[in-house]
């Protein structure tokens, strides 16, 4: 029996990517310069993952009129220094390249495009992956995207006919969600931003615990047609 063609789209950040407080200390520190209260820790926790201008307007708080400024000091400060802070997490790679040899591998990311394009050339991981897919650079335009979903759904566009079996990969609520609302599973990763049940509770197929477990819970999902429920 021929195995189906598989593609897998990787999150980024907390599922590819440490980003070693790059984002929550830049988000603190954009605040904190532009004069609004800086969240609690496990608040800033919760911001990775979501589109910032969502985060920064829904946990945050931050008025509308003032996104745009901390924004542009994240932004500044990321740039200069936050993607040299963050490291891949152990036994990515590794994981990332024998499912390339498995099939297709991509990213779908709420950070914006050419920021995870710009990241993974930093981290020496840009020539993994067949395409990258992110959100605009414009915040207002991210926003009107549907979110994860909306980015999951160009990245199948985009490799529509290469593959017969799709299935996300990420470390949030965000990506579970995203992959159920185009019709495929997500398998979580324990090791990102997720609190203890929000990955389970949001419907992943399997939540995987180390990198080096990851690539054979995808070729299993892809063997059997789904994953078994739990843990690996």
């Amino acid at each position: 029996m021929t195995s189906p063609r598989l593609l897998v789209l990787f999150d980024l950040d907390g599922t590819l990517v440490d980003p070693a407080g790059a984002i929550t200390g830049g988000i603190s520190s954009a605040l904190a310069a532009c004069g609004l209260p800086v969240p609690s820790e496990a608040d800033l926790h919760r911001m990775v993952g979501p589109s910032l201008m969502t985060s920064l307007r829904d946990i945050a708080g931050v008025p509308e009129d003032r996104l745009d400024a901390v924004i542009a000091h994240y932004r500044q400060g990321y740039r200069q220094s936050g993607m040299r802070q963050s490291r891949p997490y152990p036994g990515i790679i590794g994981a990332v390249e024998r499912l390339r040899r498995e099939g297709t591998v991509a990213v779908a990311t709420q950070k914006p495009e050419h920021l995870a394009v710009e990241l993974l050339g930093v981290q020496g991981m840009g020539d993994l992956f067949a395409s990258v897919h992110g959100s605009p650079a414009d915040e207002l335009a991210a926003a009107a995207l549907n979110g994860k979903a909306g980015i999951i759904r160009a990245a199948l566009e985009r490799h529509a006919g290469s593959y017969d079996r799709a299935v996300m990969i990420g470390d949030r609520r965000h990506d579970v969600e995203g992959a159920a609302a185009n019709g495929i599973d997500c398998i979580g990763v324990s090791w990102g931003f997720a609190a203890d049940g929000e990955l389970e509770a949001a419907g992943a197929a399997v939540v995987v615990d180390s990198a080096g477990d990851l690539p054979d819970a995808v070729l299993g999902y892809a063997r059997n047609g789904a994953a078994l429920h739990g843990s690996v």
